[in-house]
């Protein structure tokens, strides 16, 4: 790829490396919404996934390169997504990676072969040698395959600089466009990565003829630092994440690296072809589908990033913001509108309210699901807040296929009672169904009444483990929403085999719910994450023999069984 030197591509790897972080697993629709919405934001290449992992993973890099590679709409410089797939350095991840990612108008492989030491010892036990020549065949049959290639030295960080000058210049002269050196460990400092990446530029054969590339890990805290310094010393290309979701402590976030350029022009000057005013938004809904809860004191997309509680804060802000803001909420697509939305107000102004928030491609049937969640909420509340919005979308639009749909819940709980729970969903025929259980406490009675629900009309139970359950208000007050989220993980052992590291991955599968009932909003994101196992195993589709016909109620009774929390 021929890109003027001034400008920095933004090579996205939420979809591959940010998935690999544990519990941050998503289905191939969720998959490509973010593709979609990465399209939107500007990114120059997205890494969709790793093909040869398993077919559901090559399947979904397979749908966003026939689906979203070929979008231009809202982008700055009017092309198409580079749509890659990640290899390691041999011929059938090769081939795997091109077969699905081939139907993307700009599409690329990217392959890669370890070379510090300890990885050519411990982990491919081959030498030094050996490990050119795999480089040299891997990077000369992808060549075969198409004109866009990057290679990846891993572990570079920890390699020795002469060797890591050899293995590029063959990789160069086997036909590479784009030589990416990763800190796959979070090891270096800002100086020692910055001084890296100018000696590999100043030293290798050919150098001229790439784009050099920067993928950063944040172990020691340093990703963003180390990332802002390979830039400052040649790399016109960052490798990063939504959020800096990764594996271990994460990987460098995309949005700290674009409004460091952007608000430091005179430190870095160069530019990128993100539109910053989808920031917000994107961080969002990798946050929901992914399950993972954005820290408040995150970096420009955290609830702090932009909150000034100090009194001498507040007086400097009255008088001028850039007396403690150095960059305005709006730049990152935060709303700052004064329309202030409560029961009366109607649909129109609800989308015109979405669309200065950055809602502004929601088809109609999302915007009237939206509005009822909201008319809903505002019947609690005076006052219905931009953070209130934000959680209603997030419940409604991003959220799995329906399977099963919530009805009603009423539970029966205090220091000296049992806690009882009285579900009432909406199955996959469209009958009503009914079940009671007892608990450790409300929201263990609900998980269980749900399970005993779906359990009975799947014919076995419904068995998981809870990894992790969190709840927050998004906004102060005693009548807030409450967003809850949750992991869980089944109990039937199935796991995948990470052809990077070699190491089991165990399928985890996040929900999210929202309202101004906290058992409510956990009972919705359970079912949230149930409907994503179901999906994935394909139940509900089933013969109707023995069902309801559609609208019917059944009820099913049991005698209750007190279940442990």
């Amino acid at each position: 790829m021929t890109e003027h030197t001034d400008t920095v591509l933004i090579f996205d790897t939420t979809l591959r490396d940010g998935e690999q972080s544990p519990g941050a697993t998503l289905n191939v629709e969720e998959k490509l919404e973010i593709a979609r919405q990465l399209s939107r934001l500007g990114v120059d290449i997205c890494e969709a996934g790793f093909p040869i992992a398993s077919p559901g993973d090559f399947e979904a890099v397979r749908r966003i390169a026939e689906e979203v590679g070929p979008l231009t709409e809202g982008r700055k410089d009017g092309r198409p997504m580079v749509i890659a797939g990640l290899a390691r350095a041999n011929e059938e991840d090769i081939r795997r990676a091109y077969d699905a990612v081939r139907a993307a108008p700009r599409h690329r492989i990217h392959t890669f072969l370890a070379t510090s030491d300890i990885h050519l010892k411990h982990k491919l036990r081959i030498d030094r040698e050996e490990c050119v020549d795999q480089v040299i065949r891997a990077v000369t049959y992808a060549r075969t395959l198409c004109d866009d290639i990057e290679f990846s030295p891993e572990d570079a960080g920890r390699s020795d600089p002469d060797f890591l000058v050899q293995v590029l210049g063959e990789a160069i002269r086997a036909g590479a466009t784009t030589l990416n050196i990763p800190d796959t460990v979070g090891y270096t400092t800002p100086d020692e990565f910055g001084w890296l990446i100018r000696y590999l530029i100043e030293h290798t054969p050919g150098a001229d003829r790439v784009t050099w590339s920067v993928h950063c890990h944040n172990d020691l805290g340093l990703a963003t630092a180390n990332t802002l310094a390979g830039v400052r010393n040649g790399a016109r290309q960052v490798e990063v994440t939504i959020n800096g979701i990764g594996e271990r402590a994460g990987n460098t976030a995309l949005e700290e690296v674009v409004m460091a350029l952007a608000t430091r022009p005179q430190t870095f000057n160069v530019q990128c072809n993100v539109d910053t005013t989808q920031i917000a938004r994107t961080s969002h809904m990798v946050s929901t589908y992914t399950g993972m809860v954005i820290q408040p004191n995150k970096a420009i997309v955290g609830a702090n990033a932009f909150a000034h509680e100090a009194g001498i804060h507040q007086d400097g802000m009255l008088k001028h913001h850039l007396t403690y803001e150095i960059m305005r909420p709006e730049t990152v697509g935060l709303n700052t509108s004064k329309l202030v939305l409560g029961k009366h107000s109607g649909r129109h102004a609800f989308r015109v309210h979405l669309n200065d928030m950055g809602y502004d491609n929601l088809d109609e049937s999302e915007v009237v699901a939206a509005f009822k969640r909201f008319k809903k909420i505002a019947d609690k509340k005076k006052v219905v807040t931009d953070a209130d919005i934000e959680a209603i979308i997030a419940d409604e639009i991003y959220q799995p296929p329906a399977i099963w749909e919530l009805e009603h819940i009423q539970v029966s709980c205090g220091d000296h009672s049992i806690p009882t729970a009285s579900v009432s969903m909406i199955g996959p025929d469209g009958a009503h169904y009914q079940d009671a259980a007892l608990g450790a406490g409300p929201v263990d009675a609900v998980y269980q009444a749900i399970n005993r629900i779906i359990g009975t009309f799947e014919g076995h139970s419904i068995n998981n483990q809870l990894t992790e359950f969190s709840i927050n208000a998004v906004t102060e007050g005693l009548d807030a929403v409450a967003e809850t989220t949750i992991r869980i993980q089944p109990d039937d052992g199935a796991y995948t085999v990470n052809p990077q590291t070699n190491r089991p991955v165990y399928r985890t599968y996040s929900g999210h719910g929202a309202s101004t009932d906290i058992v409510v909003a956990s009972a919705r994101a359970y079912l949230s994450a149930l409907n994503k196992i179901l999906a994935e195993r394909g139940s509900g589709s089933a013969g109707e023999q023995g069902r309801p016909t559609n609208g019917e109620r059944r009820t099913t009774t049991y005698e209750l069984q007190t279940v442990g929390g």
